[in-house]
């Protein structure tokens, strides 16, 4: 196996408008991991793995996956390249009039020449996987969320990537589902040989999984770390975010005249 990144991120630059989402980013997602891409809303993690996935091109820099500069790629070398990847979305994004058994079976049948029996074969594998062999006849309108979630994620290791991209995969969970979520996530990875990215505001949950942690804020990768590490840091970007301060490097109130200046001035108007 290669010592190199499965996927490098250099002085990546990309906007919207005249709003600029990355100024410089250089990341770094090591073969094996699970990393995790933090920081506040509105800062463009949902946005970066649109740009690993090649669904977006950035202005400047590079995306190097497995070797691959993704935005240089060719639709088809692109199209086999995504095969090679898993996505959770945040809201499963089951096919609703399908049973659990055809959702995870659809890409085996969109995307390879498997006989019905191997396919069978390997949806019960992944349902096992997950848990929810038991769930293959129920249709998605009759699951909870945590089992939809983790019938998304069967899905989505249905044709084996090499890498899953999780986008903010625990929300809207109860306690009970997201530690379910939280241990296959780390399961999965380690005894699959993937490489996981976790786009999450969960941060006690996504931190107890990451071997590396990417805190992005301002266009910029503020700190960069274990969890551990990043928790003892002298940054007061990850103090804050981490802690759940209301005030510090990301200011509480919006950008505005000064609040005395602004009530006498409406006085003076009226």
């Amino acid at each position: 196996m290669s010592d190199a990144p499965l996927v490098q991120i250099r002085n990546l630059s990309f906007s919207r408008g005249d709003r600029v989402i990355f100024d410089g980013v250089d990341i770094d997602i090591r073969r094996g991991s699970v990393t995790a891409i933090m920081g506040p809303s509105g800062t463009g993690k949902t946005t970066l793995l649109r740009l690993i996935g090649g669904q977006l091109k950035p202005d400047n820099g590079s995306v190097l996956l497995d070797g691959e500069e993704v935005q240089h790629l060719r639709r088809g070398a692109l199209y086999r390249l995504r095969k090679r990847m898993g996505v959770l979305f945040q809201n499963g994004a089951l096919l609703t009039d399908m049973n659990v058994f055809d959702n995870i079976a659809f890409p085996l049948r969109e995307h390879t020449g498997l006989s019905e029996a191997l396919i069978r074969s390997l949806v019960l594998m992944k349902l096992e996987a997950v848990g929810l062999r038991g769930a293959r006849d129920l249709m998605p309108s009759e699951l909870s969320g945590g089992m939809a979630r983790r019938v998304a994620l069967a899905r989505a290791i249905a044709m084996d990537p090499m890498m899953m991209m999780y986008d903010e995969p625990f929300t809207g969970q109860d306690p009970i589902s997201m530690g379910v979520l939280v241990r296959l996530i780390r399961t999965l990875n380690d005894a699959l040989g993937l490489t996981s990215i976790i786009v999450s505001h969960d941060i006690a949950e996504t931190c107890a999984i990451a071997d590396d942690v990417y805190l992005l804020s301002g266009g910029k990768v503020v700190a960069h770390g274990t969890a551990e590490a990043l928790g003892k840091s002298d940054s007061a970007w990850a103090q804050q975010f981490l802690n759940g301060e209301a005030d510090g490097p990301v200011a509480f109130h919006y950008p505005a005249a000064d609040y005395a200046e602004d009530l006498l001035q409406r006085e003076h108007n009226n």
